[in-house]
């Protein structure tokens, strides 16, 4: 194993690890939350579908601080990327401040957008007003974990999230069930863990400010500009998850045997994600920091290396999902006629694993490259090109399997395939390797 290959598994692997913490969040909810009955568990999942979009939508927060700081940090400035670092944080406090501040009085308008029954609809509007308060936490956490990764530091993260997932469900047992406050303790357990984390996190990063007398007051301009820089990634996110959306809605067209399939294979996809977005993770740390040092050779060795761990990881899980569709299909799905749409579409996200691997490890190198206005018009050019076809395949495909199949192709193929040409363009043309602080 090479020296390159060992700093991307020393980044990529706790990414992962802490990626996989995430989603245990709002299981450990759902199981506990279960016992209450089916009312509240369809109001946790509504809750939770709305703060996860509301979490997703500031992702930049993590990702364009991992790569700033990265870059300062290659140039020698570690004070510098700190305070950049914290200026991110601040701007993670305000906007979940102004975010919950807007959504708690607006939490019955979301809720009945979602489709929410007139049954459930106290449960998720309890959840949603009780765990929103938490939500600055939750971005702190996002744009603190982005200051840790562009300090090369994965591991961190991962700790806090693990303990984060334990507390998470011991308070939830302790509120729900021992003290009996039913959905409204989960809401409260949840948003008290989210808190922890961040003051977690945040006592961490504060460490490297004293240790190197970065400043930890927010700089108007600096919080300016890491706002500023976070809008094209903004667009960029939103394409993807309009485009999720679109497949779904899609799906849902198609009748309930397609989209309870397609539901299935899309859980499939996003937990293949995570390991792809691990790499992706140390993409933007390693990328970011050769460019700060001005080591372009060490970048171009870097890409070509992790667009390799890339298309290999994105293989194997392709291999596995493979093998291992029809079983999938049996487990999940005892109707017949889901189970043999769930077969097929898994056969369509194995086949396109490989190529989504490259498309992830080259969204991270132009993300930890701050190339954010390139992709968010490689979004929205990507959405352009998927969207008739989403929409031809609902209007020309018959329901059903071969509507499913098609469906599958054309977001995981169709849709991938654009993503990928566009970013290996950028990649070919050097534009985006700019050095220095």
């Amino acid at each position: 194993m090479t020296r390159r290959d060992a700093d991307i598994l020393r980044l990529a692997v706790p990414a992962l690890g802490a990626l996989v913490a995430e989603p245990l969040f709002l299981l450990a909810d759902s199981a506990i939350v279960a016992r209450l009955g089916t009312l509240p568990l369809a109001g946790l999942g509504l809750a939770g579908a709305a703060l996860s979009t509301a979490v997703s939508v500031f992702v930049f927060l993590a990702y364009g601080t991992t790569a700033s700081v990265a870059r300062r940090l290659g140039a020698g400035d570690e004070a510098g990327a700190l305070a950049q670092g914290v200026d991110g944080m601040w701007l993670a406090l305000g906007l979940g401040v102004v975010t919950a501040a807007l959504a708690v009085p607006g939490a019955g308008w979301v809720v009945d957008a979602l489709g929410a029954s007139a049954a459930a609809r106290p449960y998720a509007v309890t959840y949603l007003h009780l765990s929103l308060p938490g939500l600055p936490a939750m971005l702190v956490v996002l744009a603190a974990t982005g200051v840790l990764r562009g300090l090369q530091d994965t591991r961190t993260p991962l700790v806090v999230a693990g303990a984060g997932a334990v507390l998470n469900a011991v308070l939830n047992l302790l509120l729900v069930h021992g003290l009996h406050l039913g959905i409204a303790g989960s809401a409260i357990g949840t948003a008290g863990t989210q808190v922890l984390m961040a003051v977690a996190l945040a006592v961490v990063v504060a460490r490297g400010v004293r240790r190197t007398g970065a400043r930890v007051r927010p700089h108007p301009f600096g919080v300016l500009r890491t706002a500023l820089e976070g809008v094209p990634l903004l667009v960029r996110t939103l394409t993807l998850r309009a485009a999720l959306l679109l497949t779904t809605a899609v799906a849902a067209a198609q009748g309930d045997a397609s989209v309870a399939a397609h539901q299935v294979a899309m859980t499939v996809w996003t937990t293949t994600a995570l390991a792809l977005d691990a790499l992706a993770i140390a993409a933007q740390a390693l990328v970011g920091r050769a460019l700060g040092a001005a080591d372009v050779e060490g970048v171009r060795a870097s890409v070509r290396r992790m667009v390799q761990w890339g298309v290999a990881v994105g293989a194997v899980l392709g291999l596995v999902v493979g093998v291992a569709a029809g079983g999938v299909a049996g487990f999940f799905a005892p109707d017949a006629d889901v189970r043999a749409q769930l077969a097929a579409a898994l056969l369509v996200v194995a086949a396109s694993l490989p190529l989504a691997g490259w498309v992830f490890v080259l969204d991270g190198v132009l993300i930890g490259a701050g190339d954010g206005r390139y992709l968010a018009r490689a979004g929205l050019v990507t959405l352009a090109v998927y969207a008739p076809l989403a929409v031809l395949v609902a209007q020309v495909a018959p329901a059903g399997r071969t509507g499913l199949v098609w469906l599958w192709i054309a977001f995981a193929g169709a849709f991938v395939l654009a993503r990928l040409l566009t970013l290996v363009r950028r990649e070919r043309s050097g534009g985006w390797m700019v050095t220095g602080a």
